[in-house]
Order: C-alpha cells, then sequence, then structure tokens
C-alpha cells in the first residue's frame, strides 16, 4: 500500500506542498463560532421549532382549575379553601427541601414531585380563596402573617429524618385522599373541579408513601426502629384533621365534615399498619396524648414562623419584583 507523503516529506523529495483544498467560491461559508452568533442561531432554531413563545403573554391564571374567572367564593367558603391552600402550601415546603438531600436520587425526583402537585392545589385553593377579598394567590402566600395562617400542625413539623417525612407524608396522604374524594362532590363547582384533579395526584403520593412505609417496617432493624419512632412523633398531630367547627356547620353541603372522613382513614390506616406488621402498640405513647392543634384557628407551632420567614423573604425583600 502507498502511503500519502506530508508536507515535509514532499519538500524533502524536492516536490512541492500539496495545496489544501478550497471551497467552491459559491459555498455557503461556516458560520462564526463566538457565543453571539451561537446564541442567534440558538433561537432561530428555536423559532422554527416553537414559534414565538413570550412567557410574559401567558396567563397562567388559566392553569388553575376551577377558577374560570367569574366564580367567586363566599367569605365561609374562601376561609375553608384557605384551609386546604395552607396545607398543601406548607407541606409543599417542606418536601421542597429534601431536593438534592434525599437518600437516593430517585427520591430527589419523587419528592420534588409530590412538592410541585401540592403547590398546583394550593395555587388553586388560595386563588379561589382570594376571589372574596380581591387578594392574589401570591398575597395570600407571601404577605400574611404568621398568626393569618390555617394550616394543621401536621404539616408544619419538620423533616427529621426520611422516616418522620414518611410517616408525615402517609397520614397526609391518606387524609388528602379521604378529603378530596369527598369534596369533588361539592355544590361548589370550584371546589369540586380542584378536587377532583387533586384526588388523581394524591393517589400517587399515597401510594409513594405506603410503599416506603413498608420498605422500611421491614429492612433492617434500624430502619424498622427509625420508622417506630417517626410513627410515635407524628401520630399526635393526626386528631386536629378530623375536628368539626362551626366553620363546618355553616358550610353544609359545601363540604364534608372532617368527622366523616374518620373512619375512612382508620380503614386505609389499619390496612398499612397490617402489612407492615406493626400494632397501634408499638407506635402510641399513652403519655403523649393527641396535640391541641390550633392550626385552623391560627394558633400554631413553633415550627411555622421560621418555616415563613424562609418562603416570604425574597417577596418581602423586594416587593413587586417579576421574572
Amino acid at each position: 500500500m502507498n502511503a500519502q507523503l506530508n508536507d515535509a516529506e514532499l519538500e524533502a523529495a524536492g516536490q512541492p506542498p500539496v495545496p489544501a483544498a478550497q471551497p467552491p467560491a459559491d459555498a455557503p461559508r461556516t458560520p462564526a463560532r463566538d457565543a453571539a452568533s451561537i446564541a442567534a442561531l440558538h433561537d432561530a432554531e428555536a423559532a422554527d421549532v416553537h414559534g414565538d413563545v413570550s412567557v410574559d403573554e401567558l396567563h397562567l391564571t388559566a392553569e388553575l382549575t376551577g377558577a374560570d374567572g367569574s366564580a367567586v367564593a363566599s367569605p365561609d367558603v374562601a376561609e375553608y379553601a384557605l384551609r386546604l391552600g395552607d396545607d398543601a402550601l406548607i407541606l409543599s415546603q417542606r418536601l421542597g427541601w429534601w431536593i438534592s438531600r434525599a437518600p437516593e436520587l430517585e427520591e430527589d425526583m419523587a419528592l420534588g414531585n409530590i412538592a410541585l402537585d401540592l403547590l398546583g392545589h394550593a395555587r388553586s385553593l388560595l386563588h379561589y380563596a382570594g376571589t372574596a377579598s380581591g387578594r392574589t394567590e401570591d398575597d395570600l402566600a407571601y404577605w400574611r402573617d404568621e398568626h393569618e395562617f390555617r394550616c394543621a400542625w401536621l404539616f408544619q413539623q419538620p423533616n427529621g429524618d426520611f422516616a418522620h417525612t414518611i410517616a408525615r407524608g402517609l397520614i397526609a396522604a391518606i387524609w388528602m385522599q379521604e378529603l378530596y374524594t369527598a369534596l369533588s362532590q361539592s355544590s361548589d363547582a370550584s371546589l369540586a373541579a380542584i378536587a377532583a384533579k387533586s384526588v388523581k395526584e394524591v393517589a400517587y403520593h399515597r401510594d409513594h408513601a405506603v410503599q416506603w412505609t413498608l420498605r422500611l417496617a421491614g429492612g433492617t432493624e434500624e430502619s424498622r426502629r427509625r420508622l417506630l419512632v417517626a410513627l410515635t412523633d407524628t401520630w399526635p398531630y393526626t386528631d386536629e384533621l378530623f375536628r368539626d367547627d362551626a366553620l363546618h356547620d355553616r358550610l353544609g353541603d359545601v363540604a364534608p365534615r372532617p368527622s366523616t372522613l374518620r373512619a375512612g382513614f382508620d380503614e386505609v390506616w389499619a390496612a398499612v399498619l397490617a402489612e407492615a406488621d406493626i400494632t397501634e402498640a408499638d407506635f402510641t405513647n399513652p403519655r403523649i396524648g393527641q396535640s391541641s392543634g390550633g392550626g385552623r384557628h391560627g394558633h400554631h407551632s413553633t415550627h411555622l414562623g421560621t418555616l415563613l420567614a424562609e418562603m416570604q423573604v425574597l417577596a418581602r425583600r423586594h416587593p413587586g419584583a417579576t421574572w
């Protein structure tokens, strides 16, 4: 095989080097590869595929389930929507902390997705609650003080270790499944629409918590011990979710009475514990009892204020800022 001589070898042999091939005069020129040119090319390609898209022109309100632009909540319905919206908002903030900190990458994604689902529930509920007073969902999220929030104590509790987050998530998801299933039959069309969408997402949240409960209970001695500690610490905040008050008397068929959700919750709870081979005696402590839990009336645990300070700092430091 004849090897091709390079320029140095040709010169040594007394032959001129072979000139580099030149493109034809009418050939298209290679575009410059500087940053500005690359960005312009990317934008042009994106425009061909996606068309002219400007986030500023999107009407995000249209994404809020149940918000048809005309429904206005009564003061009592707004108070009820505020309670549920605050539950979802605060739990979403708690779960968002786990992103980049979960035991495995898949859990970063799973807990992050659950947090986003809950944030969507909160947006819809707070948007609807705000129609009674002319406030937006952002007004309600960022410009209320601690005593104005109406979330139950369960959702305010710190994440603790992973087992504590799973125990809290299990209680919350079973309760929300029962709640949204019943609320989807509400005589209030907006609440019914929000619940009908939310219940589908909560079904995944519940399955995620159940599967992790079974894994921790049936894993190592240490994982089971931590799960039982987590259940012991979290269970006292359950009763507040099922307490009726005067608001429910006034709402009538707009919302289910919390006490009516207890039987369905207990049935699912008992089934999960049985599969995990856990008895109530394994995690209940008669010396602890149940939390007073005054969150529905603005009386909160010491944990909520710290969470709100972090959640609201950007909006309060730069009021009116947009992006």
